[in-house]
């Protein structure tokens, strides 16, 4: 991952990148080789046995806590994004991913961990597939791969048996693959949006220009034939960040024929009525307050949009009170008519300390009809529920936290990666801290309990309540 940590934690990338081997008890192979694959049955620990300093609000219990385990406990396996499917979570790991049993959302099991190495490993699944986002060069697309120059993009592997996940192949895609969006074809088809930085000189996987997106298809059927099948252009104008370009993180809505990317200097509000050529209806900038345009997510009746700024990379402490309320935020949008018009911004706000990296970042709404609710990760500002019901008037009903990282040589990089609602809890993935398991008892939030999911894919929206 190399484009919003390359300045505060550029070593740890290139850490990363070395730790890598050949899988358990397989032969060397110079063709992609199958993952390892540890399968296990550790518990989640009772809230607080870690010792942190845990707060929240009187609405909030932290339900379970799964410290990350080997081979996802050294310094470089960061734990990342997070998807559902029926009473599995699947969790991505700078080292790979874990599939969890969450059929008990109070004590979650690890069904099985899969050493992969690839910044960010951002995960996604559809059906029996699982898909990986791998936004680093390679010296190829397998499972044993190093840091090199040859390929990244995303890998693709069948989950069919959830305790030996098989890895079946990998896309390269132009400047690999920060994030990713599923985008339904027909029945038998998957489009995957492919979001990335870029350019980064004359590499080879990332020249310039690079104003697109890719596009994947993937045969359900066949998913080892999947291929690069599109890259649009998804810009009206040139991108008001003069370093980066391509987007961030971009959100479907595919029942709404809508998307939102987020594209570091800019927002862009997509009609995605044919997939493979997404047309722009606008282009969004907001040189005041936006530094990183990082991720987005539609109300359920799509009149509303929340943009986040991920200023700092994530790895800076915008959460003080040097910082205003404005940046490191989320600004909400009323969509009419599709045109976007800015209506307010919500920044958490408990302040924290100067050596907390803390900032807006991944977050779902929580499915309460009429109602316009999110949760969201904050890094070490801990999780954040929040209404938006009034755009103008955001508030925060709730939160969990934890104190800030004590580490001898500094501040060190921490805290709430992801923070999604499914099924009645809270799911916060923590970079350093493991899997959190979250539950909100308030009368606002309370009849989302009775919304059940099959699949939740947070890049990919559906609608509730209907």
């Amino acid at each position: 991952m190399r484009s919003i940590w390359t300045a505060a934690v550029g070593a740890l990338v290139l850490a990363v990148a070395g730790c890598s081997g050949v899988p358990q008890g397989a032969a060397p192979s110079p063709a992609p080789s199958s993952a390892t694959t540890s399968a296990g049955a550790e518990s989640a620990s009772p809230s607080g046995s870690s010792g942190d300093d845990v707060r929240m609000s009187d609405n909030v219990r932290h339900v379970a806590n799964v410290p990350l385990e080997a081979p996802f406990d050294g310094p470089d396996a960061w734990g990342t994004d997070l998807a559902f499917q029926g009473d599995y979570a699947y969790v991505g790991n700078y080292q790979g991913f874990t599939v969890f049993d969450i059929s008990d959302p109070t004590d979650p099991a690890t069904v099985s961990r899969v050493v992969c190495p690839g910044p960010q490993n951002d995960v996604s699944v559809h059906g029996d597939l699982l898909f990986l986002s791998v936004d680093e060069p390679r010296d190829g697309p397998g499972c044993d791969s190093k840091a090199g120059e040859a390929w990244e993009g995303i890998r693709i592997f069948d989950i069919s048996d959830k305790k030996r996940p098989k890895y079946v192949t990998s896309v390269a895609t132009a400047c690999g693959s920060h994030t990713h969006t599923m985008v339904p074809g027909d029945e038998d088809t998957l489009y995957i949006y492919v979001s990335s930085p870029g350019p980064f000189g004359e590499t080879p996987t990332c020249k310039p220009p690079h104003n697109i997106i890719s596009i994947v298809e993937v045969p359900l059927k066949e998913p080892e034939k999947a291929k690069v099948v599109a890259e649009p252009v998804v810009f009206e104008r040139p991108q008001a960040d003069g370093d980066l370009a391509g987007c961030h993180d971009i959100t479907a809505y595919p029942e709404k024929k809508l998307a939102a990317a987020a594209c570091f200097g800019d927002g862009v509000l997509l009609d995605i009525s044919d997939p493979l050529q997404p047309k722009v209806l606008q282009q969004l900038t907001d040189k005041e307050n936006f530094e990183i345009w990082h991720s987005a997510t539609f109300n359920n009746d799509a009149t509303k949009i929340v943009f986040s700024d991920e200023m700092g990379g994530g790895g800076a402490a915008t959460c003080d009170s040097n910082t205003p309320r404005t940046k490191g935020a989320n600004a909400i949008y009323d969509l009419k008519d599709n045109r976007l018009t800015l209506r307010g911004y919500f920044k958490m706000p408990r302040e924290q300390e100067p050596n907390e990296n803390c900032v807006a970042h991944n977050g779902s709404l929580i499915p309460v009809k009429g109602k316009d609710v999110m949760v969201q990760a904050w890094y070490q500002g801990g999780v954040s529920i929040w209404d938006f019901t009034d755009s103008s008037a955001p508030r925060e009903i709730g939160y969990f936290e934890r104190g800030p990282i004590q580490a001898s040589q500094g501040p060190v990089i921490g805290g709430s990666w992801s923070a999604y609602y499914y099924n009645g809890y809270i799911y916060s993935s923590d970079i350093t801290r493991g899997l959190d398991v979250l539950e909100i008892d308030d009368p606002l939030t309370n009849p989302a309990k009775k919304v059940k999911m099959d699949v939740f894919n947070v890049q990919t929206q559906m609608s509730y309540g209907q």
